[in-house]
């Protein structure tokens, strides 16, 4: 018998590794990724004749954790319907037990992938205040994602925004929290006390020390450090826009925006030239700011002047 090839050695265990979908309306057509809980598949729906994605728990999963953390997961993506958070499609259980969920398949490249094509700042300001548009969603709905990074920032061919893995997210409602418990006994409501969950470089510091008391300006200092992501390569950055990096990586969340929804407020007032509320402004600045969005008004009147001086002094000879 011929010795297997290297190539042939891949293929077996990229086969071995596959997920058994017998029993299910899926068929596996490639890998997407692969992370610390489990992978995610791109697999044939069979039953409607469309690719979607599908994620499934880790084989190591021998106590149930990423079991409980898929379906809470999914959960939580289920009752947040916005354009920027990837949909769930179904929920299921392969036949060696293990838990999984399909969503829709994303098309696009990663935050990290995408900066480099978005050469001016304004560009990036303007995908930041998309970034923000579904936090700020999830917000409203008493959800919490945990885990903001451009990593998990999907940006498609037309410059929609997706933010994926809500594997972290937390719902602040007490009594969303407690029916979700009652539907779904075995998905926990939280990580046990002491845990510390995030990226480092974009986890808040209450997400560092382990902080059970977190809130909304948790997920404003993960934005607030995406925001410097974006606005690395510039030589200068104007102060009102320093001020607004500045007040969402305060280290207490007293002090930084409330919620996504008022940091993208501050960095649309900054983009149609208004005075954002982290950057108190002087009169002279006020006065000055006016101007600059005023001056073809103001080139107008001023070319008037002229023109009027000069028609008298011609009046005059």
């Amino acid at each position: 018998m011929k010795p297997l090839t290297d190539n042939a050695l891949d293929r077996l265990r990229t086969a071995a590794e596959l997920p058994d979908l017998t029993g299910t309306r899926y068929r596996v057509v490639s890998k997407l990724g692969q992370g610390g809980m489990g992978s995610v598949y791109c697999v044939e729906d069979e039953t409607l004749g469309r690719q979607v994605a599908l994620k499934v728990i880790a084989l190591s999963d021998t106590e149930g954790e990423f079991r409980n953390r898929l379906l809470h997961e999914a959960r939580v993506i289920a009752q947040l319907e916005h354009p920027g958070i990837v949909p769930v499609h179904d929920v299921g259980t392969l036949p060696d037990g293990r838990v999984f969920y399909t969503m829709k398949l994303v098309q696009g490249q990663r935050l990290d992938q995408h900066r480099s094509g978005l050469t001016t700042l304004t560009e990036r300001l303007r995908l930041f205040q998309r970034i923000c548009e579904p936090v700020a969603f999830a917000h409203a709905h008493g959800a919490l994602h945990r885990d903001l990074k451009p990593q998990n920032i999907m940006v498609g061919p037309f410059g929609e925004v997706l933010v994926l893995d809500w594997g972290l997210s937390k719902l602040l409602d007490s009594s969303r929290e407690t029916n979700f418990a009652t539907t779904m006994p075995d998905v926990p409501t939280d990580t046990q006390h002491g845990a510390v969950l995030g990226t480092p470089g974009y986890m808040s510091p209450e997400q560092a020390g382990a902080n059970t008391q977190v809130g909304y300006p948790t997920d404003v200092y993960s934005l607030g450090a995406i925001l410097k992501f974006l606005l690395e390569g510039f030589d200068s950055v104007p102060r009102p826009l320093a001020a607004i990096l500045g007040k969402c990586l305060e280290p207490e969340p007293s002090a930084r925006y409330s919620s996504a929804q008022d940091l993208e407020s501050d960095i649309g007032r900054y983009l149609d030239g208004g005075a954002v509320s982290a950057y108190p402004e002087g009169p002279f600045a006020k006065i000055w700011r006016w101007m600059l969005r005023n001056q073809a008004w103001l080139l107008l009147i001023a070319a008037y002047l002229v023109m009027r001086t000069l028609f008298i002094l011609w009046k005059s000879r």
